[in-house]
């Protein structure tokens, strides 16, 4: 039998640090899907450095209810790997749109955070010689990420639908 996937707080920074370490492959992900979403949505949008990405990767996981959840999934799609992949197709799918959310946030960039991993796993493809789901994990890691970092203007203003 396989170990089992156990979570502790030594577990959880792991992860982080492997999160964290992955920003070389992820902002870049991150800003070609800015500039192509800005293109399509006629909006300029800020690209982000490798260091905001990094910051925020903190701030995930300094969150300790946060961060276990994203550990476990992350650990989860770093390992998964499914003989012939297509079968597979669909637990890295379902694994990356909800660490997109659960990294994006709360409503509205959690479901932006979902869109927005399917937009950049059709676009994303990772190495031959990964697990089928690190490329699914990368395509998260910026749809979840990119919503949380600012560059967008209407995240930068107030809603004119607030209510006094």
């Amino acid at each position: 039998m396989d170990r089992p996937l156990t979570l502790t707080p030594e577990r959880v920074a792991t992860e982080r640090d492997w999160v964290r370490a992955r920003g070389d492959r992820i902002v870049p992900v991150i800003n070609d899907v800015r500039a192509d979403l800005g293109e399509i949505f006629e909006t300029d949008v800020d690209a982000v450095t490798t260091a905001q990405y990094r910051e925020e990767v903190e701030r995930v996981f300094a969150d300790g209810d946060l961060a276990v959840n994203v550990a476990a999934m992350v650990a989860i799609l770093r390992d998964l790997d499914v003989e012939g992949d297509y079968p597979g197709f669909v637990v890295d799918e379902l694994l990356g749109r909800e660490l997109a959310a659960t990294i994006a946030g709360t409503q509205p960039l959690r479901t932006l955070g979902e869109a927005t991993f399917h937009y950049v796993d059709v676009h994303h493809h990772g190495r031959a010689d990964e697990n089928a789901g690190v490329d699914d994990l990368e395509a998260a890691l910026a749809a979840g990420f990119q919503e949380r970092l600012p560059g967008w203007d209407w995240t930068d203003r107030e809603s004119p639908f607030a209510v006094e």
